[in-house]
């Protein structure tokens, strides 16, 4: 498929006008921008732009997610707040969380807020570069629509998971990991459908217990029937450890909804009596202050030199480096100053959004 480069000042003013333009508040939309396009910046397609429209913009029109956010704090301690997202831009809810975290631990060292009824939040890593860049160790986790099956079954019963994880160094780089605690997640199936490619061998189970064979977007329409579902990390039965995986996701599945007395499993399938309805998931956010310890530099310097020394192992043949989490994502940054790639049928999604919303100041070199 052909790509097109957008620049990212065109890019980014675009986002934010197409989300005024579905009634989401001008400095709400630019936190949900900077998430959006984050993810593209970092390399991770299928958290960016190919999850503009389908995931955000149809959802509001869909009428099961609230372009003005009301980010309700129902109770709070010192270290510690329980939110309500009253099915809010989980952006706007992510980012307002995190620094209320970040916050509390640089008052009393350690700060953590939970979030029910929120909604899609954009790509975990995010939030623990807010902490890591303030001089925090950061984690997050969110719950998600019941697509991966338990060690031993082949029912979607929790979502994809995300545990998340950032620590400040003295690199360019702060060490940010961000991944899912399934072999893969909903976006890259999605996005492998945008390109008609087929699903990544391992990464589902059908509901006969074997392995899925065929294209991404019909894993999709199969996992939509329960037909096949997604593996956590280390593939199905315990061969391979997925246990391991298993034991992850359920912690992120605790923490997501324990805390705040919110929805998990399949009450986050996004629809009742087969009419779509708000996700209502939840997120949990934790910070951790360095200074109350013995203070950021010693932090980033012991953690630099760390990820140095791992980075120094003996290579495998054939293998030219060693990477640290968050550095691909750093070079991928720096690779992109010109712009964001478009695939085609992104394309046709933003001229349509372009079009509908009146936004005439927009031409899109593929349109040229």
């Amino acid at each position: 498929m052909a790509k097109h480069i957008v620049d990212w000042t065109t890019i980014t003013n675009f986002v934010v006008d197409s989300f005024v333009g579905y009634g989401i508040p001008r400095e709400d939309a630019e936190i949900c921008a900077d998430v959006l396009l984050e993810s593209d910046k970092r390399g991770i397609e299928s958290h960016g732009c190919n999850r503009f429209k389908p995931i955000y913009l149809d959802r509001i029109e869909a009428g099961i997610q609230n372009p003005v956010t009301n980010f309700e704090i129902i109770k709070e301690t010192e270290t510690t707040a329980v939110v309500d997202g009253h099915d809010g831009m989980g952006q706007v809810i992510g980012y307002k969380a995190m620094q209320m975290a970040i916050d509390k631990a640089k008052k009393y060292g350690m700060g953590m807020v939970a979030v029910r009824n929120s909604c899609h939040y954009g790509i975990a890593g995010y939030y623990t570069s807010m902490a890591a860049s303030q001089g925090c160790i950061g984690l997050t986790g969110t719950n998600a629509r019941p697509t991966v099956a338990p060690t031993f079954g082949v029912e979607g019963m929790f979502g994809t998971n995300p545990l998340t994880l950032g620590v400040p160094t003295d690199e360019p780089f702060d060490f940010n990991f961000d991944g899912a605690t399934s072999t893969y997640q909903n976006g890259k199936l999605e996005y492998y459908a945008r390109l008609d490619k087929d699903a990544p061998a391992g990464a589902l189970v059908t509901k006969e217990g074997t392995a899925y064979v065929g294209k991404a977007a019909d894993a999709l329409k199969d996992m939509a029937k329960g037909e096949c579902a997604l593996c956590t990390l280390g593939g199905p039965g315990e061969e391979g450890a997925g246990y391991k995986g298993y034991g992850y996701a359920m912690f992120v599945e605790l923490l997501s909804a324990v805390l705040q007395d919110g929805s998990y499993g399949k009450a986050l399938t996004g629809l009742k009596d087969g009419k779509k309805v708000p996700f209502h998931l939840g997120h949990f956010f934790i910070a951790i202050d360095t200074n109350h310890f013995l203070g950021e530099d010693v932090c980033r310097k012991k953690a630099g030199d760390i990820i140095r020394e791992v980075r120094g192992a003996r290579k495998a043949p054939g293998a030219e480096r060693i990477y640290s989490a968050g550095e691909k994502e750093y070079e991928i940054r720096l690779s992109r100053e010109s712009g964001v790639p478009i695939n085609e049928s992104v394309q046709g999604e933003m001229s349509a959004v372009r079009d509908k919303l009146g936004l005439t100041q927009y031409v899109f070199p593929w349109e040229k």
